[in-house]
């Protein structure tokens, strides 16, 4: 067993013998989740994908300007996806003359595979240096050239953390980066609750399946024997804090067999297993975060209904 999947399965089995269950929304994205959640994308229900693309797509020349760059520089993109949104900042960018290398950062192979195709058709002139890989490794290879760095943390992702889970994140992203780079973070932001709600719990049964697709995973990697039919999906969104959770739970009592492990594991009816977390912010809880993970906001850059947040960050 490889040490990526010794971390898999020892964080499963924790999170499914926890008095409150759970599994980390980081395994979502192997390769068949990834290709999940490009569906989730495309969704009409899914506002945030939208709404980040025409800030990106109409204001990536403000961002260039805030940035006040002098000289060659990087954009290092973290959890880079397919880069369907962030082609559009690097196209202004190129247009405007910036000297830059694109280093886009993801966990999955697939990702980074596609979106280096699909960039070298659309921008054959783009400088890529790409890195498969979590964060810390990819970063500390990064980190040794003293170049300015723009990092993007796109997608709405940092909502996926707890607020002391967020600012260490953030806190330990400052420790890869020098004097005057700045971050440019997607946000969500706090909305109608319907919007949100049917954002993320989709008739078409989309998010169900890149949820149960865990089960699948686990299936394929530690030789689970979990069936897709005896679970569902269930989400819950509290306007009050802005916090909306996932879960996922068997409808019936079942037993796995894990047989990579030699494991065995019971789950009762209805039992709730906890996915994930998406946060939803508030101007106050913006700047709250900055403030506490060492940074300064220099702008923030909002779509045409006040969905969402591109906001960008200089470290002080």
């Amino acid at each position: 067993m490889t040490a990526e999947m010794t971390e898999f399965a020892k964080d499963v089995l924790n999170g499914l013998t926890s008095e409150q269950k759970h599994l980390s929304s980081k395994y979502f994205y192997d390769d068949q989740g990834s290709i999940i959640f490009q569906e989730i994308m495309r969704m009409p229900e899914y506002y945030p994908t939208k709404c980040e693309f025409e800030i990106l797509s109409q204001q990536s020349h403000l961002i260039l300007e805030e940035l006040e760059f002098e000289g060659p520089f990087r954009i290092i993109e973290l959890g880079a996806g397919d880069g369907i949104k962030t082609r559009q900042l690097l196209e202004t960018f190129m247009s405007r003359g910036a000297d830059f290398t694109y280093c886009p950062i993801d966990i999955s192979e697939e990702a980074i595979t596609s979106l280096e195709n699909n960039l070298r058709d659309a921008l054959p002139d783009l400088e890529i240096q790409s890195c498969v890989g979590d964060y810390y490794n990819c970063l500390e290879q990064l980190k040794a050239e003293q170049i300015p760095a723009l990092f993007l943390f796109l997608g709405g992702n940092i909502g996926n953390y707890s607020k002391q889970k967020s600012a260490e994140l953030l806190e330990m992203f400052r420790k890869w980066m020098h004097p005057g780079d700045k971050i440019l973070i997607g946000m969500d932001l706090q909305k109608n609750p319907r919007v949100i709600r049917m954002a993320y719990d989709d008739p078409g049964g989309i998010t169900k399946r890149f949820n149960l697709n865990l089960l699948t995973r686990m299936n394929r990697e530690l030789g689970a024997d979990f069936r897709m039919d005896q679970f569902d999906f269930y989400c819950h969104y509290n306007p009050e804090n802005g916090a909306l959770k996932s879960y996922i739970y068997p409808i019936q009592d079942v037993h796995v067999h894990f047989r990579a492990l030699d494991q065995h594991i019971d789950l009762k009816a209805n039992e709730l297993i906890y996915t994930e977390l998406s946060h939803k912010f508030s101007a106050t809880q913006i700047e709250e975060l900055a403030e506490a993970s060492g940074f300064s906001i220099k702008r923030n850059f909002l779509d045409c209904k006040h969905y969402f947040t591109d906001t960008l960050w200089e470290w002080k």
